[in-house]
């Protein structure tokens, strides 16, 4: 027997201005519960569309697994954007989501689109980033867009992350933060955001 909850159960609010839906261990039990539900690749669209109005944005995070849940993610998303470590074996395993990410746009979601390809983890001191970088601008770059602006390594945004506050709290100054705040920029400053909202 189903039961109904209120949409906005489980929903946190949080004292830098955002909601957040956050997930837990309990996550990994759902996959096998969607097995045998009818649209199983529509739950969270169906659950997105009773919550969207109160949004400007809504950003989902997810696994880089190609899992019933991620295809959940695309089923509902406008548009995805790819954060790819700047390392050889990551690089390797992109091919594969840009394949399923079309099969989804063509069996499940026709609006969805790639809005780019972030690069992230970069420790700019090496070539070897520099390389993936390069890498990645020559494979996929006539096709999809790549950030111009890329997420750096650092320990301040590990230490963020275990206090459990954003990095522009943390360190709002840092060079982590001013790259999310460039890259906000980027995003939100580019046509298609523009006509959509």
């Amino acid at each position: 027997k189903e039961e109904e909850i209120m949409p906005t159960e489980g929903i946190l609010h949080h004292e830098e201005g955002i909601d957040i839906l956050p997930g837990n261990i309990e996550l990994s039990g759902l996959e096998v519960s969607l097995v045998n539900v009818m649209s199983r690749e529509q739950i969270l669209k169906q659950y997105v569309s009773l919550i969207k109005d109160r949004y400007d944005y809504i950003i989902i995070d997810c696994m880089p697994s190609l899992s019933t849940l991620t295809i959940n993610v695309l089923s509902c998303a406008d548009s995805v954007m790819i954060p790819v470590q700047a390392a050889y074996l990551l690089v390797k395993g992109l091919e594969q989501l840009i394949k399923t990410i079309s099969k989804v746009k063509r069996h499940l979601n026709p609006k969805i689109e790639i809005e780019g390809i972030l690069i992230t983890m970069v420790d700019s001191r090496t070539n070897y980033a520099k390389d993936i970088t390069t890498m990645l601008r020559e494979a996929y770059g006539r096709n999809i867009k790549i950030f111009e602006n890329h997420i750096p390594m650092s320990v301040r945004a590990q230490e963020a992350s275990t206090q459990g506050i954003s990095i522009f709290r943390h360190d709002p100054k840092g060079k982590v933060a001013q790259a999310y705040q460039t890259l906000t920029e980027e995003v939100i400053g580019s046509e298609k955001w523009c006509k959509q909202y």
